[in-house]
């Protein structure tokens, strides 16, 4: 598993000594969004453990609802897509983002089954430009067994409602949409949009298994 993976074990993590009602999550705020969907996420995945840990299937659910509400995977699908998004006709847009989307949940989910009670301090509220449309949020991992690992994750505004969505994250400065865009270019230039967007639905389908996997 990549160094980006193995760090996004709370890749949108928050410290709680105890469980909460949901937190209603702040989309017009990156910061506040980030720590909302934290809560929320690792919340539930600790009320109910023993279910996750006999079923880890079950924590595709979690990923689809308490964490891809909030990212912007046609944009990032996109990013990925490089040069080839101008000349893909828009069946072929659909069908990648729709591929990507599957990819992502099948990869956040078995990230969620390495979760372990890390501490994380996510960077103070800023002040913000309105006219800012890129943000980049820290978080830095704090684990005694290890040195701390920094994360800055990629938000961006969405011009009609304002409301910020994550797109990517760099983990010590590398960014995770760079390293599956230099994985991928061969392929799509090679097999076409069509061919690797069957490639990721199959990965999507491998079972989700406490076991460490490959992405």
């Amino acid at each position: 598993m990549k160094k980006w993976m193995l760090s996004l074990i709370a890749v949108v993590g928050l410290v709680f000594s105890s469980l909460a009602p949901a937190a209603t999550i702040d989309t017009k705020d990156p910061y506040a969004l980030i720590n909302g969907v934290a809560e929320n996420a690792f919340s539930r995945l600790k009320a109910d453990k023993e279910t996750y840990l006999a079923n880890p299937e079950l924590l595709r659910v979690v990923v689809k609802e308490e964490l891809m509400p909030y990212i912007n995977v046609r944009y990032a699908a996109m990013k990925v897509l490089g040069p080839m998004a101008r000349k893909a006709t828009p069946e072929e847009r659909d069908l990648f983002t729709d591929a990507f989307y599957d990819y992502l949940v099948a990869s956040y989910a078995q990230i969620l089954t390495q979760y372990t009670d890390q501490e994380i301090e996510i960077e103070p509220l800023k002040s913000l430009d309105d006219k800012r449309k890129v943000v980049s949020v820290r978080v830095d991992i704090l684990d005694t067994a290890r040195p701390p690992i920094r994360l800055d994750f990629a938000l961006r505004k969405n011009g009609k409602t304002e409301e910020w969505q994550g797109f990517d994250v760099q983990v010590e400065g590398v960014s995770m949409l760079d390293t599956k865009t230099s994985e991928w270019s061969g392929q799509l230039r090679k097999n076409g949009i069509e061919a690797v967007a069957a490639e990721l639905i199959e990965r999507a389908k491998t079972p989700i298994t406490r076991e460490e996997t490959k992405s």
